[in-house]
């Protein structure tokens, strides 16, 4: 009699997390697509004989679609794997036959909806999401990929009911990952973490990806509870998985800089500076530590940004208010960054530095958005809270 109680139990937690966000009562946990694998320097397994090959036939056959798909996929993992956001043109331009027709191929929709999402250019991407969606309403990718945008856009009663469409096509373990995720933003985050914990704990068969996922997932809910232990333990659960994941190691960067442990931060990231988030946050613990190279570090990030600009690229700007009001003491520079990266997204670390960069530059109208937002959604995220509470506001 025991055995279908859990189930029911799913259910019901579901049903409650699913609730709408109250209006009168906050942000991108990656998906399985966002929690890939980095790969090594490009001079080396990223440009192996399977690429070559797949660029040998696919310029041998121009209009094979499938060959495109393939190649563009490899790119956009390189792409993600390495944060370097030229391999998404190179698979735009793997498209570009299929990119601008009038009704493209779904593989292509969906592939140009992540291209898209890299560029923050959200509402084309969700737009391709939505177009992809009418033709495949069992496309779980899809479903997926639609709630992350939203919910990097705040959007939190439309991300749920995306997540919610996981389990109609019976894709469970994402479903209840990203549903608990995104409730734990509004209000919910004690029932979201038990779910996605005792979930997980029961779950069978999971594919690392989305075993790390959730872990992932776990480690930043128990963070922003203040469960600073429970948080350590996933964060290492998940590195056991996957020591290469991008966002995994940000996060946990993260939580170990906010900790005041800045020389574990450089055990984990020493060998990982070409990745300017990874590279910003060793130059962080460089700075707590006093290191004798940090101007170094420093005077990277400052040209790699300006490079970015130079290439129209606004992709790190909420890094690069980090930079600039952090390690170059430039307060008012680091809220126009911060206020900019916020009209694109709106993450907890998104609202965390428009109100530092507010409280630096003694601009308080300028925090009135993440105020609003902490409002209206009941997020629960404790630094969070601390800092609103400085602006009299909470």
């Amino acid at each position: 009699m025991a055995s279908p109680a859990k189930p029911i139990l799913i259910s019901v937690s579901i049903a409650i997390l699913a609730a709408p966000v109250s209006l009168s009562a906050r942000p991108f946990i990656p998906a399985t697509d966002e929690q890939v694998l980095e790969r090594l320097p490009l001079t080396a397994a990223s440009t192996g004989s399977d690429l070559r090959a797949l660029r040998k036939d696919l310029s041998t056959n121009p209009g094979r679609l499938d060959l495109a798909v393939k190649l563009a996929q490899r790119y956009i993992a390189i792409g993600k794997a390495e944060a370097d956001p030229r391999f998404y043109g190179y698979a735009q331009g793997v498209l570009q036959p299929w990119w601008n027709a009038a009704e493209p191929p779904s593989e292509v929709l969906l592939l140009r909806a992540t291209i898209l999402q890299n560029r923050h250019d959200f509402d084309n991407a969700l737009h391709d999401l939505e177009l992809l969606l009418q033709r495949d309403p069992h496309n779980a990718q899809a479903w997926l990929a639609q709630a992350v945008i939203l919910q990097v856009r705040a959007r939190y009663d439309e991300a749920k009911r995306s997540c919610l469409k996981l389990i109609e096509v019976k894709d469970t373990m994402p479903a209840i990952t990203c549903l608990s995720n995104v409730s734990s933003l509004t209000g919910q985050a004690d029932k979201s973490f038990e779910l996605l914990h005792d979930t997980l704990a029961n779950a069978l068969n999971l594919s690392d990806e989305q075993r790390s996922w959730s872990l992932t997932v776990l480690a930043e809910m128990a963070v922003r509870m203040g469960k600073h232990d429970e948080a350590e333990q996933f964060f290492s659960e998940a590195l056991k998985i996957n020591q290469q994941d991008v966002y995994l190691l940000t996060s946990y960067a993260d939580f170990l800089l906010d900790r005041g442990k800045p020389a574990q931060v450089i055990a984990l990231l020493s060998n990982k500076r070409r990745i300017d988030a990874l590279l910003l946050r060793l130059a962080l613990a460089k700075q707590q530590l006093s290191a004798a190279d940090l101007r170094e570090d420093i005077a990277t990030l400052e040209a790699r940004f300006a490079a970015s600009r130079l290439r129209g690229e606004s992709l790190h700007q909420g890094d690069e208010a980090r930079l600039a009001l952090f390690l170059l003491k430039r307060p008012e520079e680091a809220l126009r960054l911060a206020q900019e990266n916020w009209q694109a997204q709106r993450e907890p670390r998104d609202a965390r530095i428009l109100l530092e960069a507010a409280l630096a530059a003694q601009r308080p109208a300028a925090a009135q958005p993440v105020l609003e937002l902490l409002a209206t959604t009941g997020m629960e995220d404790n630094y969070l809270r601390k800092l609103a509470a400085r602006f009299g506001n909470d």
